[in-house]
């Protein structure tokens, strides 16, 4: 058996799979995400890890003696996310996580000090507020008695990785969203981190994703009950572990994530096949080659933000949580398509793909009296189509083909979610069998590593069933003059919006 965990935004999610990828146990264990400011947002490591021990004792309490079969583990996290050790391997402060845009002025110092051009070339990605290089600047030059305590700089799952076996790694798939790691030549970059006047020994040794890094140390195993002979493998980033598992891992086949962010990534052979101009981001991906990626970072995330603020007699009849999604989307399910009117731009903290803006926030245009809460939320979802469309739109112009998609996510359990996007992206759908994310993706890396299967394509096409499909509707010709709408309302807005954050800002 192999075991994957996802180190997500909102909790830890496991994994216990045969080698067929049949699901045997699965466990979700939440942590709260703290804002202490407009922009930011962290995460304090100590809940992680406390939700690893206990998602790992629910698996082995739930296995019984069968949990002695596991034979091998890997971690998926969120990328970018910043993890700050002292030399006695303890957290300095909490982790600024990936949708923190506090590090607005950092990124622009960045790209002035080192060049655009300079950047695209030695790291192939642009220093984005989100990303991990403008966070460890924005720490020296705000909070520099903790900087100066650093010993190493990890990403979430390694963190994990090193509580789990006391060895400090990181590996290509996570250290690729750095902006500090040349991801053609999967090396760290000393030329840019001795611009931008970093430490280059704050940076851990990189692996394959693959690589067997250790075993769980013996103290974990008797207070987990996982198996102390279980070997622990490096794991990958969130997105290239979601790839994984969802098969998409071959040159330009496509996928699309609706998970708290939303997602479009396209696996490529070619590490020349990547935007000139920095606003898709060029990763590498757990198979030993690359992918394109675009992003919106408030995908599923809209949907959270309105359900708890705006939602509690739904939350309050159905006293499920994890039911009340399906609540919310019936009630869209009977507004018609464009939502009569309703527009909303998914901007809730700032944009990346295409816009790379962490000023903009969200907006409900064309407002009237007319429209009631199912109404918002079917908007919710169109807004959030729309903006996945953006991220499709650029990777059309590179001259990537998009005829077919594979759709994840918690998003991906709509079919009225999933329509809407056939519709507005105006191709195809295929959805999984399994639909378990990072998670799954992880459990198949741990499965390469141990050697129980020959490479990443041999998980995929080991594991990986197709279960549905939705095809484009008649709506696609409606969406399509919306969409045209939606850019608009962005160009039309977007300077008062930025100048409206930086009042809420002083």
């Amino acid at each position: 058996m192999l075991l994957g965990i996802d180190l997500g935004t909102t909790g830890v999610k496991l994994l216990v799979i045969s080698e067929n990828g049949d699901v045997l146990f699965k466990h979700f264990e939440s942590y709260k995400l703290y804002v202490p400011k407009s922009g930011w947002v962290e995460e304090k490591p100590r809940e992680w890890w406390k939700a690893i021990l206990k998602s790992l004792k629910s698996a082995t309490s739930a296995l019984g003696p069968k949990a002695k079969d596991i034979t091998a583990m890997a971690l998926s996290g969120q990328m970018h996310t910043s993890v700050f050790l002292d030399r006695n391997g303890e957290v300095i402060r909490p982790a600024i996580l990936w949708s923190d845009t506090r590090t607005f002025d950092q990124r622009k110092e960045i790209e002035n000090h080192v060049g655009k051009t300079i950047l695209l070339e030695k790291v192939q990605n642009l220093p984005l507020e989100g990303f991990t290089a403008p966070k460890i600047l924005w720490l020296k030059e705000n909070e520099p008695e903790n900087y100066s305590k650093i010993w190493k700089i990890l990403l979430p799952k390694d963190y994990i990785n090193y509580k789990l076996t006391g060895k400090v790694f990181t590996e290509y798939t996570d250290a690729s969203g750095t902006a500090l790691f040349d991801v053609i030549h999967r090396m760290w970059s000393e030329e840019v981190i001795e611009k931008i006047g970093l430490a280059y020994d704050h940076f851990p040794e990189v692996v394959d994703s693959t690589a067997v890094i250790g075993k769980i140390s013996k103290d974990i195993a008797r207070e987990t009950g996982i198996n102390p002979n279980c070997v622990v493998v490096a794991g990958g980033a969130d997105n290239a572990c979601g790839a994984t598992g969802a098969g998409v891992v071959k040159d330009g086949q496509v996928l699309v994530s609706i998970g708290s962010s939303g997602v479009v990534l396209i696996p490529t052979n070619d590490p020349d096949k990547r935007d000139p101009a920095g606003r898709l981001h060029f990763f590498n991906h757990t198979t030993g080659k690359w992918y394109n990626m675009a992003v919106t970072l408030s995908a599923g995330l809209s949907l959270k933000w309105f359900k708890e603020n705006f939602c509690q007699e739904e939350i309050k009849d159905n006293r499920k949580e994890n039911t009340i999604y399906d609540v919310l989307i019936k009630k869209a399910k009977d507004v018609p398509a464009t939502s009569e009117g309703l527009l909303f731009l998914p901007y809730l903290n700032g944009e990346r793909t295409p816009h790379m803006n962490a000023k903009i926030r969200g907006l409900f245009a064309n407002v009237s009296i007319r429209h009631t809460k199912a109404h918002f939320i079917r908007s919710i979802l169109e807004g959030v189509a729309y903006s996945l469309r953006d991220c499709v739109e650029t990777m059309k112009e590179q001259g990537m083909k998009v005829e077919k998609v594979r759709v994840v996510g918690g998003g991906a359990k709509s079919k009225l979610w999933l329509q809407i996007v056939s519709d507005v992206l105006k191709v195809g759908i295929e959805t999984l069998k399994t639909n378990e994310g990072p998670a799954f993706g992880a459990a198949l890396i741990a499965g390469v590593g141990c050697g129980l299967y020959r490479n990443i394509g041999d998980a995929a096409d080991t594991t990986v069933k197709i279960s549905e499909s939705t095809l484009p509707t008649e709506n696609t010709q409606k969406y399509d003059q919306v969409y045209k709408l939606y850019k608009e309302f962005y160009e039309s807005t977007h300077v008062l919006m930025e100048k409206s954050f930086d009042i809420g800002m002083k």
